[in-house]
C-alpha cells in the first residue's frame, strides 16, 4: 500500500507544548459482542456476549478497510428511543496484533468526531485552536456546504474547522481517505477559499486509535482528494493530525501526529 505526502510548509512551524490529555466519555455504558458481518453499508449484525444477536446501524460510509472483520471485538451503544428501527449502533472495533493479542480499539462511528473535537477545543487539549470565545456547529458556508466546527472571537478572524474521522491504516501510518470522497474534495477547496478571503481554516483528521505514529493522504485511494488536500495546505490550510485512544470508557485525545514526508 503506498500514500502520499503532504508538500513542505516553508517553514514548517514547530509544534505547540503537548496538552493535558482529554477523554470524552460515551453518554452510557457500552455493550460487548462479536461482529458477524457488516452489509448493506450501514447494518452490522453482531452476537452479544448474553449469546443474542442484533442487528446495529453502522455509522460510517467508508470502506472501513480492515475494521470489517467477522470475529471482531465491538462495542454497541443502545437507545431507548422507540420511534429508532434499530435500538443498537456500532461504535467500535478492536484489531487484533501480529502476535494474536487483542489490539487497539478503533473508533468507527464518524459522527461523534465533531463533538469530540469541540470539546476538546473547549478544555485546551488542541492548543492550535485555542483562543476563541466562540464555537458553533453545522454552519453553513461554501456551495451547499456546512462546516464542522467554526470558532469565532472579536479579536481574529474566524477559524473554519473540518472533522475527518480516520481508521485506515498501513503498518503504523494513519491515512485518509478509505474510499473515494467528492465531497471531501470539494471541502478541501472551500477551506483554501476562506484562507483566500482572510480567514483561517484547518482539517483536523481523527485517528481514532492509538497505534499509529504518523499520518498521510490515501493518494492511492482517492488521488483527487490527496491532490486537493496537497493544493490547500499550499494555500494555507492547516492540517491537524490528532490521535485518539478509544476504551470500553471513551475517546482519549492524545495529541498531534506528524505528517508523512517525501
Amino acid at each position: 500500500m503506498t500514500s502520499a505526502a503532504l508538500p513542505a510548509r516553508q517553514p514548517t512551524p514547530a509544534l505547540p507544548p503537548a496538552a493535558p490529555p482529554y477523554t470524552w466519555e460515551w453518554p452510557r455504558p457500552l455493550l460487548t459482542g462479536t461482529l458477524v458481518r457488516r452489509y448493506q453499508r450501514f447494518l452490522a449484525d453482531v452476537t452479544l456476549d448474553d449469546g443474542s444477536t442484533v442487528t446495529a446501524h453502522c455509522p460510517n460510509t467508508g470502506s472501513m478497510t480492515g475494521c470489517a472483520e467477522p470475529g471482531s471485538p465491538v462495542l454497541l451503544s443502545e437507545s431507548d428511543n422507540p420511534d429508532r428501527k434499530l435500538r443498537h449502533t456500532w461504535e467500535a472495533v478492536r484489531m487484533t496484533g501480529a502476535d494474536g493479542a487483542p489490539g487497539a480499539w478503533v473508533g468507527i462511528h464518524t459522527g461523534h468526531g465533531p463533538a469530540i473535537v469541540a470539546a476538546g477545543i473547549r478544555t485546551g487539549a488542541i492548543p492550535e485552536l485555542a483562543g476563541y470565545a466562540r464555537l458553533r456547529r453545522e454552519v453553513p458556508y461554501g456551495t451547499g456546504s456546512r462546516i464542522d466546527l467554526l470558532l469565532e472571537d472579536d479579536h481574529r478572524p474566524p477559524c473554519y474547522v473540518e472533522v475527518k474521522n480516520v481508521t485506515l491504516t498501513d503498518d503504523d501510518t494513519a491515512l485518509f481517505p478509505d474510499a473515494v470522497t467528492t465531497r471531501g474534495a470539494r471541502h478541501m477547496r472551500e477551506l483554501e477559499r476562506v484562507v483566500a478571503e482572510g480567514g483561517r481554516a484547518a482539517v483536523l483528521f481523527l485517528v481514532h486509535r492509538a497505534d499509529c505514529v504518523r499520518f498521510a493522504p490515501a493518494g492511492h485511494i482517492d488521488p483527487a482528494y490527496a491532490a486537493a488536500l496537497a493544493q490547500a495546505v499550499r494555500g494555507g490550510v492547516l492540517v491537524l493530525p490528532c490521535a485518539a485512544r478509544v476504551t470500553p470508557h471513551g475517546v482519549t485525545l492524545l495529541g498531534r501526529l506528524p505528517e508523512a514526508t517525501p
